[in-house]
Formats: structure tokens, sequence, C-alpha cells
């Protein structure tokens, strides 16, 4: 049983960088969007200045090399830390990193696994990845992500839709959902709790994911075939392979597969409001039908 002992740093850590300047939390609004019981969304709007790393136009520098060691968590034996996130809109946002240079885009390790394995037996959560900038990711050098939760609280406002869609994998069914066709959920159940096999059975989970959607084996490519999202929460793993990093003036990255939408200055609320939210993930997906990508225009 987890302690949650890196939540409690993080939380502990954040009152000192909150202090001292070094995190600046995201002020936002928040809405609830109605949908069907399955697939809820939480839309919040900005209401701070939109932090540099989320501004499209410009040099990025690199803020993992070093990393700032006032949102320094933990350090994890040989290649991995655990950070705050410098912006975040819930507190204690934890960021996964690797302490030399690794990109992005990229194929996940073994070594990564191992890494997010241990912190995720003591911390679990809501754990989410952004291969790229179509993907949503900010930064090029490789960081996981993790949203703590408690035991008893649900990971995700689509938590149902990714349970339903896994019962459904089980049974063969066919759809023309371009939503479903560009996604793929496996159990991550594993009765072992040795943490390297653990770390295994996710990396198996992961070339699994990546095999039934069509995005290439480390054995064969040297990177995925195109950009996708990652989420992982105590019960399963998702993956989403992507076309484009937004629509409707809305960036979107894994959380909005999870439920969590963000509006900045950009967004079109009324698209939103006249479409809905899945149609605007259906906008940023690529479909995969048999191992075949549908063509679809932007």
């Amino acid at each position: 049983m987890g302690t949650e002992t890196y939540w409690k740093r993080a939380l502990e850590q954040s009152e000192r960088a909150l202090k001292s300047g070094a995190l600046v939390p995201l002020s936002t609004s928040l809405e609830p969007l109605v949908g069907n019981p399955e697939s809820n969304f939480e839309l919040r709007t900005l209401e701070s200045r939109l932090p540099k790393h989320l501004k499209r136009e410009g040099p990025k520098p690199n803020p993992f090399q070093p990393w700032d060691p006032q949102l320094e968590v933990a350090r994890l034996d040989p290649g991995h830390a655990v950070i705050l996130n410098k912006y975040p809109v819930q507190r204690g946002h934890m960021l996964l990193i690797t302490s030399d240079w690794a990109a992005q885009d990229s194929w996940l390790t073994l070594a990564d696994w191992t890494a997010l394995v241990h912190v995720d037996q003591d911390t679990s959560g809501l754990w989410f990845f952004n291969s790229g900038p179509i993907a949503g990711a900010s930064q090029p050098h490789r960081h996981l992500q993790l949203l703590p939760r408690n035991k008893d609280e649900i990971s995700c406002p689509r938590d149902l839709w990714f349970q339903k869609q896994l019962a459904s994998q089980r049974r063969i069914e066919t759809t023309n959902d371009s939503l479903l066709n560009s996604c793929s959920v496996v159990s991550r159940f594993n009765p072992s709790k040795n943490q390297d096999e653990q770390a295994q059975h996710l990396y198996d989970c992961y070339l699994s994911l990546s095999k039934q959607l069509g995005n290439g084996h480390p054995s064969q490519d040297q990177r995925p075939r195109s950009f996708y999202n990652l989420l992982l929460t105590p019960q399963w793993m998702a993956m989403v392979r992507r076309r484009r990093e937004g629509a409707a003036g809305f960036s979107i990255n894994a959380l909005g597969f999870a439920g969590y939408l963000l509006a900045t200055a950009s967004a079109d609320r009324n698209w939103l409001k006249v479409h809905g939210p899945e149609a605007l993930l259906r906008e940023v997906v690529l479909e995969i039908r048999g191992n075949t990508v549908v063509e679809s225009s932007p």
C-alpha cells in the first residue's frame, strides 16, 4: 500500500516554491460540461496570462537541463527526477523527467516505466504523456506527468468511457466512430507486486497498444509512426493517435481525452457549445481501421 510520500513531498515543496515565486499556479474558472454518463468533461477557462511554454511562437528553452532545484521533489537513481509542474492548475502536479536528455518523440523505454512504477506504487493517480508538439507536448525533453488522486477518487471525468471501450474491445465490436478507432485501451491488471515485473508489464502494454494502432515497434521503427497521447490509471492504459494539435482555437493534449479542456483567449467557445466536446476530440485524432490510417481533411 502506498504511503503517498511523493504527493506529500510535492505539496510541501509547492508551499516553499510558491513563496519563492518558483511556482506559478494558473488561475482558472471551472465549468462542468454535461455529456452522457460515461463521457463527462470539465472546461477550465484561463484567467491568468498564458505561460510562455504554451505560446506557439518563438524559441523555447529547456527547463529541465538543469531543472529548477526549487521545483525538485525527488531524484530517482539512476536516470530520472520528479519535479513540480511550474504552471499547475492542480496543486501537486508532478513531472517525471529524464535526468539527461532524451527525446519526447522517441520511444518510451523500460527505464522510463521502471521509474514510473517506483513513483506510482507510492503515489498513484492519472499519468499522461504527450509524445510531441502535435500531441500537445510543450517541451522536447522527455517528461511524463502525474496528477495524484486519492484511492477512492475517480481518475478523470471520462474514466467510464475508457472502461466501456475496454469491455467492448473484448467483444471485438466494430464501429465507424473515429474517436473509438483512434484509441486503444488495455487493462493494467497484474497480480505481481514486484516493481521490475510491474514495469515490464506496463512496457509490454505500451508496445501492445502501439501495435494495435499500427504505430510501430522500437525493433523496427526509430520513432513511433505518428504522434500520440498516453493515459494511465490504476485500472487501464490508453493510447490515442493524433493528426493535429488543436481545433476551434483549443489546444488538446492527453488531458483533453481524459475529459479536461482548457480555454484560452483563442478558444471558440461557441463552436464547442454547438458541436460538443467529443466533436472537438474527433477533430484532432488520427483514425485507424484495421491498422490502416483513414484519410480525412483537417
